[in-house]
């Protein structure tokens, strides 16, 4: 099953910092195992798509421990929701042989949404830039499904 405009759309709603839509659209998404996988390939696709932009291979692993530090301190929920080392790996594995294969499935979805709520809140796109990174992991995400 290939990513649905729905499933787009409810990721930009997260990513613009739109609850009230995030909820509403979040709600009536496609629960069957297809479209949960379709959804789980774009969330995948846009935070590799986000490292990407933020990180290279070169990046000293310093330079993402204290990114995620920083990640953390932005809120209380936040501390608790992200564990620093497991955080720290999954942003390494885009770029590097870091392995996360120990992380489940749930929890590897749930930290790549926040993670890349930060990396695309901190550059503060515009609408068509949002439009066009959104594009980007639509069609990477439709290629991981194969």
């Amino acid at each position: 099953m290939p990513v649905t405009a729905d499933q787009v759309a409810t990721l930009r709603a997260y990513l613009s910092g739109d609850n009230d839509e995030f909820q509403r659209l979040n709600a009536t998404l496609d629960r069957s195992p297809e479209g949960t996988s379709a959804y789980a390939a774009l969330v995948l696709a846009a935070f590799v798509k986000a490292v990407d932009r933020r990180f290279t291979a070169d990046t000293p692993r310093s330079e993402v421990v204290q990114y995620v530090r920083d990640v953390r301190s932005r809120s209380d929920r936040l501390d608790e929701k992200l564990d620093q080392d497991a955080a720290e790996r999954l942003i390494l594995s885009v770029n590097t042989s870091e392995r996360v294969d120990d992380l489940d499935a749930r929890t590897r979805f749930g930290m790549e949404l926040v993670l890349l709520a930060a990396l695309i809140g901190d550059e503060r796109l515009s609408v068509d830039d949002l439009e066009a990174f959104l594009a980007q992991a639509h069609k990477f995400a439709d290629q991981l499904l194969g």
